[in-house]
């Protein structure tokens, strides 16, 4: 019950802090649980920036070719972190939820300040948690935006958020952690009455206290106490078991699906959305070819890669560019949605076609075009640093055999350190330009 303009509310009982109460809440445990999330928030961004970066690169970003696995770490380093907020999350929430409804809701500037960060703070977090775990679950039937953008601005919210959030309360937090507390004391209901307590001198009923000599019984429950993770005020969880309780589901989590990035895991990895050995030719595929609508282009006979230069324009056949030196590398195919898998590929450095473009070595990148008709990753840039690295292929097998067509047969562009999503499938025409933009 409150009391708004003079008047008596009955608050519903979602949002009255009281019937919600439990004496694990405490301003340490909330503390060490912000920490916790605070690093997994902090990691998400930095790893999710890098991947927004390289894919829709500003003109002072830089990326290297090397090492190949550099983007397959950070960005399942990014999926790993963000499942991990989702127990993390989830404690935190429940360790603040009586104070979410406090009344009066303002009580000053700098007090409006806070619970507008924290509004701020909540809804970001739930948006970017949720939205990661149905990107990766490929369930994009419930996300009404184009994921990537939205996860990219939202982050910057959330941060935002947690930054002033950690302004106002790294005080409190400090103040929290310097003291340790009492073991957790049992629930205010079990307190007896001061009527029912028993004066010092009183002697206690034989039916409430047993005789000082009496031994337990065999089968008598062992004291709240002597059991780990138990309170020996409530007989449940204490703060440190529900901090293990965390920090345990969080760690199953990250078992249980990181195995699509680090293989050794994989067959413990349970609820991976992927499996990185299934698929054609063994590896997994986003977008076939039916999907993208350019079989029969793919499958034409009169096929050409074009490869158009600052010296001269080449309209390639696939035979033609069979003819060409082949080399081989092995790299993995990285997705941002956090599965990533090795293949041996086989083609024609792109370094070699830019030079027979009429193009320096080490001056020029390349634009490579998709079959695709539309879509927003049907074209993209190789920096210099990329088109002159040996291991940059305009592949044409996969794993000893031909490219197969959902892979991105006839010609697919393979690349170390870069996300899946621009190695690009089924080529159809290569820009070279060079410094002076030609």
């Amino acid at each position: 019950m409150v009391r708004v303009l003079g008047k008596d509310v009955r608050l519903p009982d979602l949002v009255r802090p009281e019937s919600f109460d439990s004496t694990l809440r405490s301003k340490r445990l909330t503390s060490q649980l912000g920490i916790a999330l605070g690093v997994a928030f902090g990691v998400c961004f930095i790893t999710g920036l890098i991947s927004h970066l390289i894919q829709h690169p500003p003109g002072w970003f830089w990326w290297p070719s090397r090492p190949a696995g550099l983007y397959r770490f950070t960005q399942g380093l990014h999926v790993a972190t963000g499942l991990t907020c989702v127990p993390l999350l989830g404690a935190k929430l429940w360790s603040v939820y009586p104070r979410l409804f406090e009344w009066p809701p303002v009580r000053s500037v700098a007090h409006a300040i806070e619970r507008a960060s924290i509004a701020v703070l909540v809804g970001a977090a739930l948006f970017q948690v949720v939205g990661g775990v149905l990107n990766i679950s490929r369930w994009y039937a419930a996300l009404p935006y184009f994921f990537t953008t939205g996860h990219y601005w939202v982050a910057w919210l959330a941060i935002g958020a947690l930054l002033t959030h950690i302004g106002v309360k790294l005080p409190v937090v400090r103040e929290a952690l310097a003291h340790r507390e009492p073991p957790t004391a049992p629930e205010p209901s079990a307190t007896p009455e001061p009527s029912t307590v028993p004066e010092p001198s009183a002697t206690p009923e034989p039916s409430t206290v047993p005789e000082p000599s009496a031994a337990p019984e065999p089968s008598t429950v062992p004291e709240p106490s002597a059991v780990p993770g138990l309170s020996a005020g409530q007989g449940g969880l204490s703060r440190r078991g529900l901090l293990a309780t965390v920090a345990a589901a969080a760690g199953v989590i990250t078992v249980a699906t990181v195995g699509q990035t680090l293989r050794p895991l994989a067959r413990v990895s349970v609820l991976a959305p992927r499996r990185p050995a299934i698929g054609p030719q063994g590896l997994p595929v986003n977008k076939t070819a039916g999907g993208a609508g350019v079989v029969q282009r793919a499958l034409d006979p009169s096929y050409r890669l074009v490869v158009a230069g600052p010296g001269r324009e080449m309209s390639l056949s696939l035979a033609d560019l069979n003819a060409l030196k082949q080399h081989t590398v092995v790299l993995p195919i990285a997705c941002v949605e956090g599965w990533s898998a090795t293949g041996t590929w086989g083609g024609v450095r792109l370094r070699d076609l830019v030079e027979l473009a009429g193009a320096a070595p080490g001056t020029a990148s390349a634009e490579v075009e998709s079959l695709e008709q539309g879509g927003r990753y049907r074209r993209s840039t190789v920096a210099p640093s990329h088109v002159d690295d040996d291991w940059t292929l305009v592949a044409l097998e996969l794993n000893g055999a031909p490219l197969h067509l959902d892979h991105g047969y006839p010609a697919r562009l393979v690349a170390p350190n870069r996300p899946g999503v621009l190695q690009t499938k089924w080529l159809s025409r290569i820009t070279v330009r060079t410094a002076g933009g030609q």
